[in-house]
């Protein structure tokens, strides 16, 4: 089970890669911004409450990808402008998480944040999964990193998403909690960095 040093040790290191990261990135995030606000019509930045460390919500940053319509799980990308499915694809469009992340809202690596009705519904042994900061990546992105891909070949992809994905979603995350490691964290940096 992770410890609370092994906690802070994560901490350290997520503000440190930030903080190198950011000089790097500004410049081609706010291309990308500006970029998304022209093909979307709106501000390029997108905020969505989703369930953070302890249960405790937070708003997610991300670049906008979909147009300004009501959207469906299993048809996101036939909302997501070109540029937009570009940008999701890649995992650019989770570049302005880097702020999520020196907040103190997320980690790079850890189970990914949802919206409320998923994590902060967890009982029991399943909240472990709450004692650490949500990642930009993790054991379980990685395994799922088609995932909308999958949902779009589904009938019913909520109840797909929910019965299936979800609940394998929180075995893998269980097992990252109770097994962690900082070796695994950058395993999981190494692997997305490589198949982005």
């Amino acid at each position: 089970m992770i410890t609370k040093t092994q906690l802070r040790t994560k901490r350290l290191f997520d503000v440190l890669l930030a903080l190198m990261l950011v000089p790097i990135l500004i410049l081609p995030l706010l291309i990308l911004l500006i970029m998304t606000a022209i093909d979307t019509k709106r501000f390029g930045f997108f905020k969505q409450k989703r369930v953070g460390q302890h249960g405790k919500l937070f708003y997610i940053y991300k670049l906008r990808t979909l147009r300004d319509e009501e959207h469906q799980l299993g048809h996101l990308s036939k909302s997501a402008t070109r540029l937009g499915r570009f940008l999701r694809r890649t995992r650019l469009n989770e570049w302005p998480q880097l702020l999520n992340v020196l907040k103190g809202d997320m980690s790079f690596v850890g189970p990914r944040p949802d919206l409320p009705g998923f994590a902060d519904k967890l009982e029991g042994e399943d909240r472990i999964i709450l004692l650490v900061k949500p990642g930009i990546t993790g054991p379980a992105t990685l395994k799922y990193r088609n995932e909308e891909r999958v949902l779009e070949r589904q009938k019913d992809p909520e109840h797909y998403n929910r019965t299936i994905i979800w609940a394998d979603k929180v075995k893998i995350n269980k097992n990252y909690v109770r097994n962690y490691s900082f070796y695994l964290d950058l395993v999981c940096i190494i692997k997305s960095t490589i198949n982005t």
